[in-house]
This record gives C-alpha cells, structure tokens and sequence, in this order.
C-alpha cells in the first residue's frame, strides 16, 4: 500500500472518529455496518456548525503536487480549505488562482486568513482560533515543513496535526536518511 494511500486512510479515520462522538453506542454500530441511523425528531434541529475545514499553509510557493492533494483530500472528506499565509492578499490569491476553477469544479469552498506576527507563533494561535480546521496540510520543503523536519520547529505546538507533502520528483531525486535519534551499534 502506497504512503499516500495509508495517510488518506488515516485521514478519513480521524474524521470518522471525530464524528462519531456525537452519536450514541447503536448509532456507531449502525454507522460501522453501513446501515442509516433512524431519523430521530425529538428537539428542534441545532444551528449548522461551520463546514469542516482543512487547513493550507501557503508560504511563498505553490505546487501542483500539494494543490492536487488538498483538493482531493477536501472532496473525499467534504470539507472547506482554509488557506493560511503571511504573504498579502494580493500575493496569495496570485499563486491560488491558476487552482481555482479545479476547486470550484470540485465544490470546495475558499477562505484565505493573512497572518501578522512571528510565523510558528502566530500560526499556531489563527489555528486554536478556527476550531474548525481539522488538520494542517504544508509543503514538506517549505520554510514551515523544512522546520518540522530539521527539528528546529516543534509540532507539539500546534493544536491541529501537520501533514507534510512533498512534491514527486523532489521526493524522489532526496536519498533517505537515516533517524537521528537511534544510536550506532558496533558488531
């Protein structure tokens, strides 16, 4: 099974269970057997809650490999994408727009947030803020996912999960190496 499959898996996963904290234990077992849950009427309907959302950190490039991702991910879970950048308005809707008509034709609903501050610091507080973001998707080489990876970023600061993506050829022209944190043994 390829990587990205394995993360898809993992990602709708993840929305599964967050949905299904709402519903009582023979709702879930419904639900897990494909079976439809009755249709209860017994309180008026709760206002709509915000469109979950995934989350873009757009930094100042954009790749059709990442884009392709995030629109797929957002189709097959049904949610919004948020788009997250330091850059201005005018600067981030130049690298979005080649990929609007792809979003549009999908139906996945566009907010661009411009930040103001320290990059990790401030992206982590527009994050607690929009609760709505489920996760977090970066360019792996980008100053944000090259952090994450060198270590000189932590993720524990943000309150969503990152999910890093690397280009095709990029990823594969980089050899691999070896974890940092296990010690050499001698034979």
């Amino acid at each position: 099974m390829k990587l990205t499959e394995e993360i898809k898996r993992m990602l709708n996963a993840l929305a599964y269970a967050n949905a299904g904290d709402y519903l009582s234990l023979q709702e879930k077992a419904r639900a897990l057997a494909g079976s439809p849950a009755p249709a209860v009427q017994a309180e008026p309907p709760a206002p709509a809650a915000p469109r979950p959302q995934v989350g873009l950190y757009l930094g100042s490039e954009l790749s059709a490999e990442l884009m392709q991702y995030v629109a797929q991910t957002c189709a097959r879970l049904r949610h919004g994408l948020t788009v997250l950048t330091f850059l201005s308005e005018g600067e981030a809707e130049a690298l979005l727009a080649p990929y609007r008509p792809m979003l549009d034709a999908a139906g996945i609903e566009l907010r661009l947030a411009v930040l103001t501050g320290e990059p990790p610091a401030a992206l982590a507080q527009a994050l607690r803020r929009r609760s709505e973001v489920a996760f977090l998707v970066c360019n792996e080489s980008g100053y944000f996912g090259h952090g994450l990876l060198s270590g000189t970023r932590r993720q524990a600061g943000m309150p969503v999960p990152v999910v890093l993506v690397a280009a095709g050829e990029e990823a594969a022209s980089q050899p691999a190496e070896a974890p940092r944190t296990q010690p050499a043994r001698a034979a």
